[in-house]
């Protein structure tokens, strides 16, 4: 038994850990120890005092997958209610949908008993006002909601640099069966209703028994484009190490062209529990723990060079 996890998901992972020492499933583990990272007032880049979009809302995206059947659910956009992993676990087990947004989500938060809540901190919304008043006047930062072209102060605002975080989990039960799981509040001073990869299978978490899964996390936009998470297993089937075949999904990115490139990091781990995370941002790291361990260990990713580019077409 083993759990991968972004660094962040540290404050979680021992619980995930005692779920499957006690007989619990990968899915089960997965879920609960992102539910922990989620409720961390420390973590600006998942729940409860998420960095939120450019008009002060936080907006949670989650997805989680099971490798045994191939069923996942997710949310996208989620205003007002905290666990959004939990919303997601609860699509994918009570619905024949895999993936609810906006309003949806909400309804069916509140349906599931989630209890809603302010998921904006007095901190993070002290920190969203100096950073906006860096490049928005002060008479439009007061209007921002009634702006009718907010897409350019979005351009203006932008910060690559600090701009996007998430937690990434990946657990291998007692039984074999692999569960992953994705939980952000999204890129800081983003366009209201923007998705990244995180609720997106196939692009920020893919997990499937026969190969391994892989999560991810850096600027999503470059994982939807290339199908990232589901490239990795994808290598894994073609015969690759978990290492090979991360190395190979990074390279991939350097194909992209367009205006935005920037940073890409992500975890891994095979059928057997043979795990490796990357980045294209040297000194990164990830943490595991195996079942004969008191606590996780951290180990460096390896570190892939990508193109990096950020362009403002209205500056051209």
């Amino acid at each position: 038994m083993i759990v991968i996890a972004s660094s962040n998901g540290r404050i979680g992972i021992q619980r995930s850990m005692d779920i499957l020492k006690a007989g619990g499933s990968a899915i089960d583990a997965v879920e609960a120890g992102i539910r922990l990272v989620e409720a961390n007032p420390e973590d600006h880049t998942v729940g409860y005092s998420g960095f939120p979009n450019i008009l002060g809302q936080v907006e949670l995206d989650a997805s989680i997958m099971d490798g045994r059947t191939l069923t996942s659910g997710a949310v996208g956009a989620l205003q007002g209610y905290l666990y959004a992993i939990t919303a997601a676990r609860k699509v994918m087990d009570s619905l024949p949908h895999v993936f609810l947004v906006g309003e949806g989500a909400a309804r069916f938060a509140a349906e599931i008993g989630l209890e809603p809540m302010d998921l904006l901190t007095d901190d993070v919304r002290e920190i969203r006002q100096r950073r906006l008043l860096k490049s928005i006047p002060q008479e439009i930062f007061d209007k921002l909601d009634q702006e009718p072209e907010l897409r350019r102060w979005v351009h203006l605002a932008t910060d690559p640099e600090r701009a996007w975080s998430t937690v990434n989990f990946i657990a291998r039960d007692a039984n074999g069966d692999i569960a992953s799981g994705v939980s952000t509040s999204g890129w800081a001073w983003k366009y209201p209703g923007r998705l990244g990869d995180s609720p997106i299978i196939g692009a920020g978490n893919y997990a499937d028994n026969r190969y391994g899964a892989a999560a991810c996390t850096g600027m999503g936009e470059m994982a939807i484009r290339a199908s990232t998470a589901h490239s990795i297993v994808f290598y894994m089937k073609m015969g690759l190490s978990v290492s090979e075949a991360g190395k190979r999904a990074m390279e991939d990115l350097n194909d992209l062209g367009g205006r935005y490139l920037d940073v890409m990091n992500f975890v891994a781990m095979d059928r057997e529990g043979n795990h490796s995370g990357f980045t294209s941002m040297p000194g990164k790291s990830y943490i595991y723990q195996r079942d004969d361990m008191a606590e996780a260990v951290e180990l460096e990713r390896t570190f892939v060079k990508l193109n990096q580019r950020w362009q403002n077409p209205e500056s051209e």
